[in-house]
């Protein structure tokens, strides 16, 4: 992941020059995602694909750049469903996540998504009185809640312990069982999504055996005629040290030594990304419009807050950023002081850095929050107080696209 700071900052002072209010704006570098994905894919060893989450970032821009260098998207409600089949006709989709509404299953089946990821049986019992009209047919795969010896601890797990997602095990006969009787539905494997926030190579190769040896045993003991395995994305960022990141390189090739084993070939390895895709590719910038000491500790109010970019109040971690000089206020100013940065919003809860010391920072300063590519704006509470939206500025070297948000 590398970051092109200098590009970044003669933009943001291009959009600060031409405005007479603070700056506020995200900025999306598209030929550093296109460089990013086709190097993510290029070392996936055969036969693993990757499909891109739409829930991280559904930018038009990002999906555009991302057609063609990823299989195709995975989409989690039919509002995704729909935006992808009007921009992507032919594009392979997968349709996923808990919940499903029967108007959500038909419009998956009248548009014609690739697969659906099953939730439940009563998700199963739905499908199949959609199909029951005709001859119809849906491949799908059931989503397991499966407990493993190499599960890891990360900040968000949705598998492995109680939650609202995927289908226990314990209940999997049951639902091969209602499969035998609506031949409709084609069971074509399983689908795994058990953890995000994925940090470490290793252990995400340990939890990928764990599923792999899981699923040859349900096929052996179920005679099962599948094909799929999909492991799903969960693979994270590191936001509190930028510098140490998902080995991707090592991660591919413990991956290709798993799958070299004669019983896998049979498989087709799908991937789901998302954060770890798009988040390099975007920053949130934020204009200091004033500097002040409140009990002993200094803040930074800047242009902007949470309601526009609230990952740093969602994953609970100080964001990195990096000061760029602005166009200068009533010359105050702190040298090598902790400072914590919030936003506009009446809340103290507004903060997306804590006590960080900065070597200089002045009022007319822009901070340029790095890895904000994903789970950003689309995630945050961007009607709260009505502040006005950020400018989203797409960069693509010959041609630079802004874009105001209603």
């Amino acid at each position: 992941m590398q970051f092109r700071l200098d590009t970044m900052a003669r933009e943001a002072a291009r959009l600060q020059a031409a405005s007479a209010d603070p700056q506020c704006a995200y900025l999306y570098d598209l030929p550093a995602l296109r460089r990013h994905v086709e190097g993510v894919v290029a070392q996936l060893p055969e036969p693993c694909e990757m499909f891109y989450a739409v829930k991280a970032n559904a930018e038009a821009p990002i999906l555009d750049a991302l057609e063609g260098r990823v299989a195709g998207f995975e989409v989690a409600s039919g509002g995704e469903l729909a935006l992808i089949r009007e921009r992507f006709p032919e594009v392979p989709v997968l349709f996923g996540g808990p919940g499903k509404l029967a108007s959500e299953l038909s419009l998956a089946l009248e548009l014609g998504v690739e697969l659906i990821h099953v939730e439940s049986l009563t998700e199963l019992e739905r499908l199949a009185r959609l199909l029951e009209p005709g001859d119809r047919r849906q491949d799908i795969l059931l989503r397991m809640n499966l407990a493993t010896d190499n599960l890891p601890s990360t900040t968000l797990t949705m598998g492995g312990v109680p939650t609202p997602f995927g289908i226990d095990p314990d209940d999997l006969e049951t639902c091969l069982a209602f499969l035998e009787r609506h031949p409709g539905i084609v069971l074509r494997g399983f689908h795994f999504h058990l953890i995000s926030h994925q940090l470490d190579a290793e252990a995400q190769l340990r939890l990928l055996g764990d599923l792999f040896r899981q699923v040859e045993h349900w096929r052996e003991a179920y005679r099962l005629d599948i094909d799929q395995i999909n492991v799903g994305g969960g693979i994270g960022i590191n936001y509190r040290e930028p510098g140490r990141q998902f080995d991707w390189q090592e991660f591919c090739g413990g991956l290709a030594r798993q799958l070299a084993e004669p019983r896998l070939r049979r498989y087709r390895i799908r991937f789901e990304c998302g954060r770890y895709l798009t988040a390099p590719c975007g920053y949130y910038l934020m204009e200091v419009m004033d500097l002040k000491r409140n009990h002993g500790q200094w803040f930074a109010v800047c242009r902007g807050g949470t309601h526009h970019f609230r990952t740093p109040a969602a994953q609970g971690h100080d964001h990195p950023f990096v000061r760029l000089p602005g166009r200068g206020g009533d010359g105050k100013a702190l040298a090598r002081t902790r400072v914590s940065v919030v936003g506009q919003l009446c809340t103290p809860k507004d903060v997306l850095a804590r006590q960080v010391e900065v070597e200089r920072l002045a009022i007319g300063d822009m901070l340029l929050f790095t890895l904000a590519g994903a789970y950003a704006w689309n995630i945050s509470h961007q009607h709260f107080l009505r502040h006005p939206a950020p400018i989203m500025h797409f960069i693509d070297d010959d041609r630079v696209d802004d874009e105001e948000n209603a």
